[in-house]
């Protein structure tokens, strides 16, 4: 397992680079949001995002799987945006949300037979530099840690412990917050749905 220390507002491109290479190549890696941290792969690669739901225990059959985008002009290549969802994906992000959007069809083979996607575009630079280096999203999964012992999901150097064997790169963006993203689904984008309530408002 490699560890890369990268600081959110003083961006190490050559340890981006050395991870977006990684990615490509069906690496795997564990990095910092603005939420929980992820474990995250080339959103493009079907077999990393088969490793990920190996490791993760996820029937991507049954199983929302989201992706971490750069930008909205970016996550408009793998989801259906409309004029509302657009307005509204401007107005909440990047910030501690995951919408849930209908799928495009340039998704990989393991979203088939799924209409569904969560897009996310966190207020984290890390996440975003990933994304934007990669050309492509990165497909998220948040960690799973023992909820008695918080620093297993908040300390990097835990983590990297916790994940040693399972994962290639741990990008350690600094201490992690414990708390996951509100989900909100724009499926009926005229009638917002929250899934889950996080840390975060969401008022549509």
């Amino acid at each position: 397992m490699n560890v890369l220390r990268i600081y959110p507002d003083n961006i190490n491109e050559r340890h981006i680079d050395e991870v977006v290479a990684a990615l490509k190549d069906g690496d795997i890696t564990i990095y910092s949001t603005d939420t929980l941290y992820a474990i995250g792969c080339d959103a493009l690669n079907n077999q990393a995002i088969e490793r990920i739901c190996k490791l993760k225990g996820i029937n991507p059959q049954k199983e929302a799987l989201s992706i971490v985008c750069a930008d909205i002009s970016q996550a408009a290549q793998y989801a259906k945006i409309d004029n509302r969802a657009f307005a509204i994906l401007k107005q909440y992000l990047p910030g501690p949300y995951t919408f849930i959007l209908p799928a495009a069809t340039t998704l990989p083979k393991v979203f088939k037979g799924r209409k569904t996607v969560g897009v996310r575009i966190p207020d984290n630079a890390i996440a975003r530099r990933m994304a934007e280096a990669m050309g492509n999203p990165v497909l998220s999964t948040s960690i799973r840690y023992d909820q008695d012992a918080p620093d297993e999901g908040r300390d990097p150097e835990s983590i990297a412990l916790s994940y040693s064997g399972s994962v290639d790169y741990v990008v350690d963006g600094g201490e992690g917050s414990l708390e996951p993203s509100t989900i909100v689904s724009l499926l009926d984008s005229t009638s917002p749905t929250i899934i889950r309530q996080g840390p975060a408002p969401f008022e549509g």
